[in-house]
């Protein structure tokens, strides 16, 4: 493992927390006919988006189309709209787009829609799937999650008490513990406890340690 120096300064400057949402919510939304039922989930990993569709599939046999857009991660790179048959554009941008305004991450919202039997046009399409994802998010109650860090840990079993209170006092998460000739442990640090986390094991000299 490589013991490197880091800008404490720069990770203290960096923001700390991502808003999500904190449970699912659900809105309608009508258009000539059609009905557009918004559906906003927490999502913390795209893996997780196929079960929220299937359950969609399963509860809405007979709607035409199943849009969806989600945003995850502190970054922002991680992102997906899908319009579902709908034209290009019409539907999942602007589902990701009020995502976007909302600053909200680790979110998908799926729109579900029923057809009215009156053609919407690409103007209209856009203003109904913006409008369902605005009424959706506007009910789902923000949650402020912690932007974790992961760190390697590598140090003699006499070491075990004082790096045990350092993850206790910096409330990082366990991920994994392996304990045989030496200790080796994966935590999960708050972005707002990293500079201190980092500052402690920089100082330790018999922490092998890498990010």
């Amino acid at each position: 493992m490589k013991h490197f120096d880091v800008d404490v300064y720069n990770v203290c400057m960096e923001p700390t927390h991502i808003t999500s949402i904190a449970s699912p919510t659900l809105s309608e939304h009508k258009a000539k006919g059609s009905r557009f039922l918004g559906y906003a989930y927490p999502l913390s990993q795209a893996d997780d988006l196929k079960p929220l569709l299937q359950k969609l599939y399963d509860e809405h046999p007979k709607a035409v189309h199943w849009c969806y857009a989600y945003r995850l991660g502190s970054d922002g790179m991680q992102f997906r709209a899908n319009d579902d048959g709908e034209p290009s554009g019409s539907a999942g941008m602007p589902i990701l787009r009020q995502i976007d305004s909302a600053g909200l991450s680790d979110v998908v919202v799926i729109v579900v829609r029923y057809f009215g039997g009156t053609l919407l046009g690409v103007p209209g399409l856009i203003q109904a799937y913006k409008q369902a994802t605005v009424l959706a998010l506007q009910d789902a109650s923000r949650l402020e999650k912690p932007i974790l860090k992961t760190f390697s840990l590598r140090f003699s079993y006499e070491k075990m008490s004082e790096v045990m209170r350092l993850v206790k006092r910096t409330e990082a998460q366990m991920l994994s513990q392996d304990m045989e000739m030496e200790v080796s442990l994966s935590v999960a640090v708050p972005k707002s406890h990293e500079a201190t986390f980092m500052q402690q094991v920089q100082d330790w000299h018999w922490l092998k340690w890498e990010a």
